[in-house]
């Protein structure tokens, strides 16, 4: 029986969900470690941050919940804003083949993240725990983390595992960042971007659209952080069906029928040289149709018995490197046009076949067309996942769990879509907006009725 669409992609969706899943893992610990909420963190103390997601309007807790709102759109609406702008800027220098200059944006963006993001949060992690380590070695482990993770993500001849984790490095420590907004502008921040992905990735025009539409177009690797989830079907077996529409039947001396795989060039060589001695055989039968008919008929059924069966030899010598079809029968020997009819009238029902069976794999190979150089997401994705579950993280474990859930449960949605619509899709929308609903509803009717009742000893 065929395999499904699913159960071929199966694999590369898990390469996917598990990367996502330890990203939002790390950025829970990392929350419930250095937390403001947490009341053993060093961070307790700290004043809200002012970056780009919050420039606008910083949140204080003695504001009412009607200016929280205003102020989490405004900042919300200007760091979509900055965002369009600043795709569409990288679009306009990739369409003018300013890749260098880009190529050395990300590594400087990821050279930044790492050694500086990554070691506010390494000293951070150090001073909670209380870890000795000197300034020295300190500066050295964060120098070579950085220097390596800019390497292994950019550099030729790396280990897809390690480049991977330094992706996944990447995602947790801008997600820890971002954690850091205050609760009203992170949800709003959230539903607007979901919104923005969806726009700027499948609206006419939009700025990923037109990005992707322009590495389609140039046959090139898309200019940003995206994580790719390799295949692990090698490429070779791609091709499967092309060798098999030219499987041919071989009959031996023997009698024995004998199936073996032929590529085209021996094919192709094969009906060459047929066709080659049957117009040889037929001139020289004709060169005899002056002289007589039957003693010229005769003879020339002679030399074209004499031809073939010089290609029969031939042919069967040469088995090793391709077969053909030799057919014994009790009648008279039958060589109308030569090696290269026979061949053609005795293995076309093998070729219908088959041919019918690349049609019927054709559909399955269309549907997963897309995934045969792996599933590719962006970083982006990763980041706000992981900043939704870290915001749950601050409230309980109960809602970190329906946010893992919902989360998992969109992206493997959208897996599904990208298998069916053949086409880039934006991974923010369905699941943020299911992680959004479900944080909510936890936080309002689940969990409400799930610890009265367990007070109560209703539900223990």
């Amino acid at each position: 029986m065929e395999s499904s669409i699913l159960e071929s992609i199966g694999v590369e969706i898990i390469g996917v969900m598990s990367p996502v899943s330890i990203c939002m893992l790390l950025v829970v610990l990392l929350v419930y470690a250095l937390s403001p909420s947490n009341p053993f963190s060093a961070a307790a103390s700290a004043p809200p941050i002012r970056t780009a997601a919050n420039l606008v309007y910083l949140e204080s807790p003695s504001d009412s919940a009607s200016q929280k709102l205003e102020g989490a759109l405004l900042n919300a609406l200007v760091f979509v804003v900055l965002i369009a702008i600043v795709t569409f800027l990288l679009v306009l220098l990739y369409y003018y083949n300013f890749t260098n200059f880009l190529k050395n944006y990300m590594r400087f963006s990821a050279f930044f993240v790492l050694g500086t993001m990554g070691g506010s949060i390494f000293l951070s992690i150090i001073q909670h725990f209380s870890i000795p380590i000197d300034s020295i070695t300190c500066f050295l482990l964060l120098f070579n983390f950085t220097v390596v993770g800019v390497l292994s993500v950019f550099s030729g001849g790396i280990p897809i595992f390690l480049r991977q984790a330094y992706m996944v490095c990447l995602g947790i420590i801008v997600a820890a960042w971002f954690t850091k907004l205050p609760e009203w502008t992170t949800w709003v921040l959230l539903v607007a971007l979901a919104v923005y992905d969806l726009v700027a990735v499948l609206a006419p025009g939009g700025p990923l659209k037109l990005l992707v539409e322009l590495a389609s177009s140039r046959d090139e690797e898309l200019p940003a952080l995206v994580y790719e989830a390799r295949p692990t079907v090698p490429r070779n077996t791609q091709r499967r069906g092309s060798g098999l529409e030219l499987l041919v039947a071989g009959a031996s001396d023997s009698g024995s029928v004998e199936l073996q795989a032929v590529t085209r060039d021996n094919v192709n060589r094969n009906e060459n040289e047929s066709r080659g001695n049957s117009e040889y055989s037929a001139v020289e039968f004709g060169s005899f149709g002056s002289e007589g008919h039957e003693s010229n008929r005769d003879e020339g059924e002679r030399l074209l018995s004499e031809e073939n069966a010089r290609d029969r030899q031939s042919l069967s010598s040469d088995s090793s490197g391709y077969s053909t079809v030799i057919v014994q029968s009790d009648r008279a020997t039958q060589f109308s046009s030569g090696a290269s009819e026979i061949i053609n009238e005795e293995m076309s029902p093998l070729v219908e076949m088959t041919g019918l069976g690349n049609e019927r794999e054709q559909l399955r190979r269309d549907g997963s067309e897309m995934f045969s150089k792996g599933i590719k997401l962006g970083l982006g994705d990763f980041v706000f996942y992981s900043v939704l579950v870290g915001r749950a993280a601050m409230y309980d474990l109960m809602t970190v769990y329906a946010c893992y859930l919902a989360i998992i449960s969109g992206l493997g949605c959208t897996l599904i879509l990208l298998s069916v619509c053949h086409r880039a899709l934006p991974a923010l929308p369905i699941s943020i907006t299911l992680g959004v609903v479900f944080y909510f509803l936890t936080r309002l009717l689940m969990e409400p009725f799930v610890v009265g009742t367990a007070t109560n000893l209703v539900m223990f």
